[in-house]
Formats: structure tokens, sequence, C-alpha cells
């Protein structure tokens, strides 16, 4: 008989729950990440990204001062100045100098840029996430590669496997047209290799440098205050089919809100890449919400006692929306925020940045409950849930070694 848990009624689109109404445990199913570790299914393990930003940094103040001097006749300038302050973005970091980023070579050449800075800086973050997980890459079943600001066929995977040391059978996955959701994608996409390949392990490397998307002859408000908004950085992590500290991941989704497939879009001219913003997008989180409430209610929990959320923060209007229609307090997103404040919105890698703060925090409490979500193009959501853990197996050989000092000591007194 089907599970009426996961026919109920789903909430209606673009409206928003009363206020302290939550579902009730499926009675059935009731915890699933508690069953599932009884039934001993495997349960793949996000573990702590690594991060890199470029060396040239931009300040919201000189951004401000660029975008008064450039557009000084703008006819909309004032309101563009006040929406850029109205981000919090204080700083941002670039792959060229702002000298550089402002001047347009061309796509070929924007995209040679791409590929050799790609190639110069992706390396160190990778071998950074691989020794977070305790990994190396001859353990590394499947590489995830996620970046919508550059182009390259072969994907940086087929270079990655090459230079690295990885396993020429290692399975490659490209992700190049999700923009920001691509991140939640990823992770999702790893968790379901490690459900159907249990005890593989999944690399994903997400390489955004939107500074090479600017275009100087985009002057549209959504344009100019894009150009205010968008940073560069790479990012990695490893989810492990076995062991493994970090998120556990228990359930994913995805959702597409209809017919909104032109509010973020990429029009592809000769001189590259022009982002496209419509104004309806900053109140996409009214439709998004359910959505996250429906995937938590679904797996047996509840937003409200959850403990931490990690999102995409693709700016200040998301974040704000997302307190107010899930009721919670602005600190569940402290780690989304701090992300945009100081490196700006880094499309995919936002969500890996987000994690790898609260890592920097000290983590989570043991069986701690979170969600991760990346919006993007489509409109897409990309939603993960899951539980904190610890690495088990190095817990198991932790008691195993206390037990054999314990004996030693006894033998060695006696």
């Amino acid at each position: 008989m089907p599970c009426v848990w996961t026919c109920r009624p789903r909430t209606s689109r673009g409206t928003r729950r009363p206020s302290g109404v939550t579902r009730s445990p499926c009675p059935s199913h009731g915890d699933e990440s508690l069953r599932s570790r009884e039934r001993g299914e495997p349960m793949a393990t996000l573990c702590r990204p690594a991060i890199a930003v470029p060396e040239h940094v931009i300040t919201m103040q000189q951004t401000l001062d660029l975008a008064r001097e450039t557009h000084a006749g703008h006819p909309q300038r004032d309101l563009v100045l006040r929406l850029i302050q109205n981000t919090g973005v204080q700083t941002r970091h670039l792959v060229q100098p702002i000298e550089k980023t402002l001047r347009h070579p061309g796509f070929e050449a924007r995209n040679q840029v791409y590929e050799a800075e790609a190639k110069t800086r992706v390396p160190e973050v990778v071998r950074q996430a691989l020794a977070n997980a305790e990994t190396d890459p001859s353990e590394i079943d499947l590489i995830v590669y996620v970046s919508c600001t550059g182009f390259m066929m072969p994907s940086l995977t087929a270079w990655i496997i090459n230079s690295m040391g990885f396993r020429p059978e290692t399975r490659q996955l490209p992700i190049a047209q999700l923009g920001c959701a691509a991140g939640g994608a990823a992770i999702n996409r790893a968790h379901d290799f490690c459900l159907a390949y249990p005890e593989s392990n999944v690399l994903i490397v997400s390489c955004e440098f939107c500074s090479l998307c600017y275009q100087p002859t985009d002057i549209g408000v959504g344009s100019l205050l894009s150009n205010g908004l968008f940073g560069d950085a790479i990012s990695a992590a490893v989810v492990r089919g076995q062991g493994g500290t970090g998120m556990r991941l228990e359930r994913n989704g995805s959702h597409l809100v209809p017919d909104t497939e032109d509010w973020i879009s990429y029009a592809v001219r000769d001189t590259g890449f022009h982002f496209q913003l419509d104004k309806r997008v900053p109140g996409t989180m009214e439709m998004l919400a359910p959505v996250l409430l429906d995937l938590v209610d679904l797996h047996g929990w509840s937003v409200p006692n959850m403990d931490f959320f990690i999102v995409h923060a693709g700016g200040p209007r998301i974040l704000d929306d997302l307190c107010h229609f899930l009721d919670l307090p602005p600190e569940m997103f402290r780690y989304s925020r701090a992300t945009l404040t100081e490196r700006g919105n880094i499309a995919s890698s936002v969500v890996f940045d987000a994690l790898a703060r609260l890592f920097d925090d000290g983590g989570a409490a043991e069986s701690a409950q979170g969600l991760i979500a990346g919006f993007g193009p489509g409109i897409t959501a990309e939603v993960a849930v899951g539980s904190w853990a610890k690495d088990d197996l190095r817990a198991e050989v932790g008691h195993d070694l206390d037990e054999l000092e314990l004996t030693a000591g006894v033998a060695l007194s006696g």
C-alpha cells in the first residue's frame, strides 16, 4: 500500500505555510537516517571542501567608484549604485587585475585565460580536498566538474585525470549549464552515484571565473548590478561512499519552477556569454521555500528543528526571504551570508565555501540535521538533506587503540 506521506498534497506554489505549523514524521518511515543506519544501507558523506580565491581583490568602494566613473551618464546610475550597496558584498576576488578585467580582448582570448587559469589553480585545491577526505586519486571513481564561466572540450576532467594520477577508468561528469545551482546538483549526483556503487568515492570540482564574463556593452540595470555582485573562486570536495567526517547525505531532490526559463540565462554572442537577469528573480524564494519544506517533511524531519543550512547566496534577498518563508532566524544562514559578504556570488562554489565555513567553525554535533540547497537557471533548485557524522572507521580504530593501550598498561603494571 503506498505511503500516504509521500502522496500527501503539496503546498501550492507561491504560498507560505502558516507560522509554526509542521507535519509529523511518517509513522511508517519515521527518521530515515536512523532506519538507514539500522539497515546498514550505504551512506555517502560530503567531506570538508577546499577553497581558493584569486589574489586580485576589489572592494565595494572601488566597485562603486568604477560604476560612477564608467557610467556617469547612465539614466539609472543612482539606482544601480544603491542596488550594489544593498548587496552587502564588501570584497570580491578576481582572476585578473581590474584593469584587464574591464578590457574585452574577445571571446577566444577570454576562454584561453579561463583554461590557463583553471589548469594553474585547480590542482592545489583538488589535492587539498583529497587530503581533507583522507583519499588519494587512485581511490576516486567519478569526477564531477562544474563551471558556467568558460568552455573546454574535452572537459577539464580529462586533463585532471591525465595530470594528477587518477585512474584512466575514472568516470567523468561535466556540468556546464546549471549555473549557480550546479554546486547542489554536483552534490546530488555524487550522492546518487555512491548509492548506485556503494563504497565508491566522488571528487567534485567547481571552477568559476565570473569576472571573465564581464561585458562592457551590457548596461542594463541587471547587468550592472551583476558587475558588482559576482566574484571568482575554485572549490573541491570529496563525497565518500564509506567513512568520512561531514554531512552524511540521506535524501536529495530537484525542482524546476515552471515557465521561468528566461529569468536567468546566457545570451551566447560573438563576444561570449552575456548574463541576463530578470527583475522577478529576487522573489523566487516564495516559490522555492515550499520545495525545501516538502523535501524535509518527506524525510520525516521538521525545518524548525534542523541545525544547519548551507544555501546558495545569490544575493541578500534570497537569504532574507528564506528566513521569512521558513520561519528561521537570520543566524541559521550566517555561513552563506559570510560567503556573500567576503567573496560575492561565486556561482556554483557558494555552497562549498559556506560549508567550509561550517567546518572552520568546528563542524556540527554528531547527528545534527542539515540542508544544502543551490538555486540557478531554470529556475532550478537542487536540494539535499542529511546529518552530521564523524568518521566511523576512525572512531573504531581509535577505540581499538584505546583498548590496546589499556591492556598494555594493565599488563605492564601487573
